[in-house]
């Protein structure tokens, strides 16, 4: 199993308000994949004080992005903190992992959340960085306080992964997700291996090709997604939430008036804490 070789509190240039939470910025070292990854976690305020233990979000960045999107460009710091200060949300821990590409866009070698041959991010992901997390943190470590969210290229993977660990995941929500075109992204275009992964890994076809037995599963997951109108992902968004119906697969499905990009997954993100933290009460 990888190992936590760094903790350290982010330093804010803003002052804090009462009630609000910390971010860690971490690094570990992956076995499976041979290096050092980095990855970033919120905790809620009063965490450092007590012996509480919290359900866990695993957010997942877009394409283009790291483990750091979040915290720079998401504003999760500030909307996590309101709607845990307003209740409505529970407390949580917020792992953002890195899934980034080489070069200085981050859209290079061993870009996205899916394996590709030679790198086997998937198995990292599952079988190091999610027992790390719960071996170093606080966390209720059971598949009804484990969920996972992302944005577009994360998007896919919220969904894709608790698909295909129907065991690990009580809830998944996906913010404009490549769901369906995959081939309308330009990063794709330029990475046969990221545009083999997000092919391979369509949610709409796995729900069509879905046993009986696997619709079950698939049943006993919270599903949310939101996609703006305007979004160039948003027939594959309206194709997958339809695909679920056929298969009396409950789905909470939204579509905002917005386009693919980051005020639209900033004013969609407390809806789905709220979403999230409903799940983890019940």
């Amino acid at each position: 199993m990888g190992k936590l070789l760094e903790r350290r509190k982010a330093v804010s240039h803003f002052a804090k308000s009462p009630g609000s939470g910390s971010i860690e910025h971490c690094s570990m070292s992956s076995d499976i994949l041979g290096i050092n990854k980095e990855f970033s976690v919120y905790l809620p305020t009063g965490y450092e004080e007590g012996d509480t233990r919290y359900p866990v979000l695993y957010l997942l960045h877009p394409a283009g992005g790291t483990h750091e999107n979040w915290i720079n460009m998401g504003e999760l710091p500030q909307i996590a903190d309101d709607a845990i200060r307003s209740g409505m949300a529970l407390p949580m821990i917020i792992v953002m992992p890195d899934a980034s590409g080489a070069g200085d866009f981050h859209l290079g070698k061993h870009l996205g959340f899916f394996s590709v041959p030679g790198w086997d991010y998937e198995s990292y992901f599952h079988k190091e960085l999610i027992p790390l997390i719960n071996s170093s943190y606080r966390t209720v470590a059971d598949r009804k306080h484990r969920a996972i969210t992302g944005a577009s290229m994360g998007g896919e993977a919220a969904i894709s992964y608790a698909q295909k660990h129907p065991d690990m995941y009580g809830a998944s929500c996906a913010l404009c997700g490549i769901v369906g075109h995959p081939e309308q992204s330009r990063m794709a275009q330029s990475d046969k291996d990221y545009a083999d992964s997000l092919i391979a890994n369509n949610p709409t076809a796995f729900v069509e090709n879905a046993t009986p037995e696997t619709v079950e599963q698939l049943k006993g997951i919270r599903w949310y997604a939101d996609c703006g109108d305007n979004d160039f992902f948003y027939e594959g968004n309206v194709a997958f939430y339809l695909t679920m119906k056929s298969k009396s697969i409950p789905i909470e499905y939204r579509m905002r008036s917005g386009v693919h990009g980051w005020y639209y997954w900033v004013t969609g993100l407390a809806p789905i804490l709220h979403f999230l933290s409903i799940g983890f009460a019940e």
